[in-house]
């Protein structure tokens, strides 16, 4: 990771303890065409680890780790993200394995991050 995709992990954990409560307790970021790949680890707590221990449950928290961050992003445009990078955010991809809590969010963006920020 260099130090932008750096600073981009640090902003989503910011983001999303911000906005949910609770942010992911590791982030690693990759800058590819106009997408910044980010895979998060440690995104549950301890409540919702407690709710998926459920086949119902699992599949609640799925829907609203993925749907809600979705919408999170739609109301709360990614500001910070934005400067860091000098460039217009798009949309969000995401998804998360309740049961290994790992997930992923592809943030789409408006120039090519990887000839911006290449080593």
């Amino acid at each position: 990771m260099n130090r932008i995709e750096a600073e981009f992990s640090n902003l989503v954990k910011a983001y999303r303890k911000r906005h949910m409560g609770k942010g992911p307790e590791r982030v690693t970021t990759t800058f590819s065409r106009h997408w910044a790949i980010c895979e998060m680890e440690g995104n549950l707590s301890p409540v919702e680890k407690f709710i998926a221990k459920t086949d119902d449950g699992r599949n609640m928290l799925r829907t609203a780790r993925t749907e809600m961050v979705k919408e999170i992003y739609r109301d709360h445009p990614p500001v910070e993200m934005e400067e860091l990078l000098g460039a217009k955010f798009v949309r969000l991809f995401v998804d998360i394995d309740i049961q290994k809590d790992v997930g992923m969010s592809v943030f789409v963006f408006d120039q090519d991050l990887e000839k911006k920020f290449s080593k």
